[in-house]
Formats: C-alpha cells, structure tokens, sequence
C-alpha cells in the first residue's frame, strides 16, 4: 500500500511534522510512505484558475493525491481552526475528484485542553465533502510534548512510536 502523508503545518520542526516523519521511520517494509513537502508551494485558492491548465504545484498535489492509496493527514489548530495554507491544500481538490472515496486518516498530536478538536471537526467536515472516506479506526488522538521531539526531528519514544505504527496497521486495512 502507497500512503500519502499531509502535513498541516509550515512550520520548520513541528511536532506533526515530527510524527510523520517517525511514522515513515516505523513504518512496516510492505508498507509505502510518502511526505507531501509541496504545501508553502500552493498558490491561494480561487475557483476561477480552477481550470486547464493548473498550476504545477496543484497538478502535482493531485497526482500525489491520485497516486496514494490512502490519505494520513496529521495538522495543528491555529485560533481555533485548520491552518490558513492546510485549507487551501483541502480546497484545491474541491474542483477535482482525487479525494472521492479516498480513505483518509489523521493523528492529532495536540497536547491543549481542546486537543484541538474544532481542527479536526473542520477536517472532518472538508473531507466528507470532497467524498473521502474517513477510515475512523485509523484517526488517533495522540498528545506529544514538544520535548519528545528529539535534535533528529523525530520522535524515539517507544510508546508513540508504537500507537504510530498501529495508525499504520489500521489504516492498511481498508478494503
């Protein structure tokens, strides 16, 4: 199986970034990994150049998107919501069907009082209306501390690492 793995956040040693990457790390060899890194590359969504031909960063999201065999998406929440730029991915396959019937997954790593729910409310909502299939056995609430976030930008311990891999597991067992 061929994963694809969205990282909601632009910033430079994020904890979801942290947590794909050593999800790639433990991740079974029959099992394919692929980080998308194109999201600071996307220009802001305008319906109107939604349209042949695309922009190269669009095109290559959606060739990624139709490549993958399953979405893992792994985001933060800022004031309240997804990110400005994580959005503007999710309304770039609003015009297309690269997300219909495409199991989808996340990991929430949100250490607040919230564990960032409304986040992941709005991406519950923004999938289900681009027709992805949310695999919810796969979504996990995961707190991780910044401080386990090691000078690798990985995660070593041993009990996230393990829930990481399970994400994995279920995930690969769609049908």
């Amino acid at each position: 199986m061929n994963f694809l793995l969205l990282n909601g956040s632009l910033r430079a040693g994020s904890v979801n970034g942290a947590a794909l990457q050593t999800l790639q790390d433990v991740a079974p060899s029959d099992l394919q990994t692929a980080l998308y890194g194109g999201l600071a590359d996307l220009p802001h969504f305008n319906p109107d150049d939604d349209h042949d031909p695309l922009p190269q960063a669009v095109t290559g999201l959606r060739a990624a998107i139709e490549a993958a065999d399953a979405l893992l998406i792994c985001t933060p929440e800022y004031a309240g919501a997804l990110p400005g730029a994580f959005k503007n991915l999710l309304e770039w396959t609003v015009g297309s069907t690269v997300l219909n019937g495409k199991p989808a997954a996340w990991i929430n790593v949100s250490t607040s009082p919230t564990q960032a729910r409304d986040a992941h409310d709005s991406l519950r909502i923004v999938l289900g209306y681009v027709n992805a299939r949310i695999v919810e056995e796969a979504c996990l609430h995961l707190p991780v501390p910044r401080g386990l976030v090691d000078a690798d930008g990985r995660i070593h311990d041993a009990e996230v690492r393990d829930s990481l891999r399970e994400v994995l597991k279920k995930l690969s067992r769609i049908q």
